[in-house]
């Protein structure tokens, strides 16, 4: 009989990490799905994730906490890490405040970090274990009022490539998934952010912001060629199973066309199709 692997999960609440925790469950894992808010980790449990948890990513006593709580419902190990839980924060770059950015890489960027160097010492241990990290197309462009979200997954991705070359040898195999536009609550979250964070009545991008509100706040797919999470979680099972996982999985074609473009346009010409995006989200 195989053993049953287990994997952590951040951000479960919705979308994504809710996706995967329930595929993973269902695929035989032992699914330690977390979540910041007591009610959610309450709901993740009634839908019959029945080792969910608390994880706030902000929190260095809840990562703590959360990782102490799974190894000893292990014995100590663990297979597998799914850092996930994450959110945008909009706003043009000169009207971010320290605060605000600080914020965005606390939890998209340094809460990753402090729980994943948690879980490798446990990996090592065993001489086997997968760190799977879901950044965004926006690890690889940049796209105008998105950068402190492009600047976490900038920095998201250099990391990963780091830390994927220092395991070489370890038995830790490291994936970066980069999904475009997936359905998800990430919208919400951003328009929550937005409106802590961004004194709109005093910026010169009133005008874009007023549209980028309309766009947060509607209903129905956010922006063109938008999938479901599925289409994150199947690659998320390939990196977990195949005995070679990428080091790179891209997801959408937003993806797809934006990285070949990198590759190919000075950056002058890349600058004005990714300014033609933005202009097209904001009308």
């Amino acid at each position: 009989m195989t053993p049953t692997r287990s994997i952590l999960i951040t951000g479960c609440s919705s979308g994504i990490g809710h996706c995967a925790a329930h595929t993973l469950r269902r695929r035989g894992y032992r699914v330690f799905a977390t979540a910041r808010r007591a009610q959610d980790v309450a709901r993740l449990r009634e839908e019959g994730l029945e080792d969910a948890l608390a994880l706030d990513l902000e929190d260095s006593a809840s990562i703590q906490a959360a990782v102490e709580r799974v190894l000893a419902a292990t014995g100590g190990t663990l297979d597998a890490l799914f850092n996930n839980g994450a959110y945008g924060q909009p706003g043009a770059v000169e009207d971010l405040t320290r605060e605000a950015l600080r914020a965005q890489l606390e939890t998209n960027l340094l809460g990753w970090l402090e729980l994943t160097n948690r879980v490798i010492p446990v990996m090592r241990a065993q001489g086997a274990g997968r760190i799977v990290q879901n950044s965004s197309v926006l690890g690889r462009v940049a796209l105008p009022f998105r950068g402190a979200y492009t600047c976490s997954k900038f920095a998201l991705e250099g990391l990963t490539d780091t830390l994927r070359m220092e395991l070489t040898g370890s038995g830790i195999h490291v994936s970066l998934i980069e999904p475009g536009p997936i359905a998800s609550r990430f919208r919400a979250n951003a328009h929550a952010a937005f409106t802590a964070h961004i004194q709109r009545e005093r910026s010169p991008f009133r005008e874009q912001y007023a549209a980028a509100e309309r766009r947060l706040t509607k209903s129905g797919p956010a922006a063109p060629f938008t999938l479901p999470p599925e289409a994150v979680v199947r690659r998320l099972i390939h990196a977990l199973e195949h005995p070679r996982p990428r080091s790179r999985y891209r997801v959408t074609l937003p993806t797809q066309v934006f990285v070949v473009l990198k590759r190919m346009l000075p950056d002058p010409w890349m600058d004005r199709v990714m300014l033609a995006v933005s202009r097209g989200e904001h009308r």
